[in-house]
C-alpha cells in the first residue's frame, strides 16, 4: 500500500507515493527503509530543467537532516509543456515514521532561475508490519 501527496506550484505538479521496504530494513537496529516515487510534470507553456534539489527529512525524534545536490538520480531532466519524468529513491530513517519535503531548482528556457516546491510526504511503517518487530 502506497501513499499519495501532491502540489501544484510555478506551472509543475508533483506527485510522491511512499512504500516502507520491509525486506531491506532492520528493526533491530532502528534501521527502517522508505522509498519513494515522484513524478514531476510540466503543466506550464514554457520548457524548464530540473538542474538541483533540496531535501529536508524529520525523523519521529525531530531530528531534522538535509540532502542537496545536482539533478535527481543523476540525471537532470527536461520538460517541454505537457512532459513528465518519474523517477524512485529511498529513504533510511531510525525511526518507524518521519517526513521529508523540499524543492526542485529549475531553469526555464528563458535563463530565468525559479523553484517548484515538493509536497510534504510522510513515512510510516504500516500498522501490519509492527507485529512482525
Amino acid at each position: 500500500m502506497s501513499d499519495s501527496f501532491i502540489s501544484d506550484n510555478n506551472n509543475f505538479h508533483i506527485e510522491v507515493k511512499t512504500n516502507f521496504d520491509f525486506d531491506q530494513s532492520n528493526p533491530l537496529n532502528f534501521q527502517y527503509l522508505f522509498r519513494y516515487t515522484v513524478v514531476i510534470t510540466n503543466k506550464g507553456d514554457v520548457s524548464a530543467q530540473l538542474l538541483s534539489r533540496k531535501w529536508n527529512i524529520k525523523d519521529a525524534k525531530n531530528e531534522l537532516k538535509f540532502v542537496e545536490g545536482p539533478g535527481v538520480i543523476g540525471q537532470q531532466p527536461n520538460f517541454e509543456p505537457g512532459q513528465s519524468f518519474e523517477y524512485s529513491s529511498f529513504c533510511p530513517l531510525p525511526t518507524m515514521s518521519g517526513e521529508m519535503w523540499g524543492h526542485f531548482n529549475m531553469i526555464n528556457k528563458y535563463g530565468q532561475s525559479f523553484k517548484i516546491d515538493t509536497p510534504l510526504f510522510k513515512f510510516d511503517v504500516p500498522k501490519e508490519f509492527i507485529d512482525n518487530y
